[in-house]
């Protein structure tokens, strides 16, 4: 396998699972958020704000539709499911794992999301996103994990059992 890359809503999981994952699998990780904020140097919800939801839509479609990995554990930002072009070099690069979790839980988890640097558009609200990605997100999966009230590190396992994974 080449990689593994893990979608889903803000607040799923992505980051912290795919640390574990990587570390219980002898991968990589990479965070795209965290590439996207180096290349453009400012955070996610700065960039949004002051460039608008549609650079930042262009500028993660981009530096996800250009990675060069293997072997690597790859946390995408939740928004990346609208990037035809992101997807289509994900699915062609690695494994897609969709983190399934409620609308309930996440709006638990996420607190205040305009902080997270959440792409949602003026005028929605996070019930509007929810049902608005969850199409997107299961039809770019090639594997559905429910991330639903367990545990982070049983969730990279879990992850690893479905892909047929050593655990070193």
């Amino acid at each position: 396998m080449k990689n593994i890359v893990l979608i889903g809503m803000p607040g799923c999981g992505k980051s912290t699972i795919g640390v574990l994952l990587a570390k219980m699998i002898g991968y990589d990780f990479i965070d795209t958020d965290i590439l996207i904020q180096q290349q453009e140097n400012k955070k996610l919800y700065k960039i949004i704000e002051e460039n608008g939801l549609e650079y930042f839509k262009k500028v993660e479609n981009e530096v996800n539709a250009n990675l060069n990995l293997n072997n690597t554990v790859i946390a995408t930002g939740g928004s990346v499911i609208y990037g035809k072009k992101a997807m289509e070099h994900l699915k062609n690069i690695g494994t897609v794992v969709y983190l399934k979790v409620s609308k309930e839980e996440l709006k638990n988890r996420l607190g205040n999301f305009e902080t997270r640097g959440v792409a949602i558009e003026k005028g929605k609200t996070f019930e509007d996103l929810y049902f608005e990605r969850i199409p997107l997100y299961e039809k770019y999966a090639d594997v559905t994990i429910s991330s639903e009230k367990i545990d982070l590190a049983t969730n990279a396992e879990n992850i690893a059992k479905e892909l047929k994974l050593s655990i070193i």
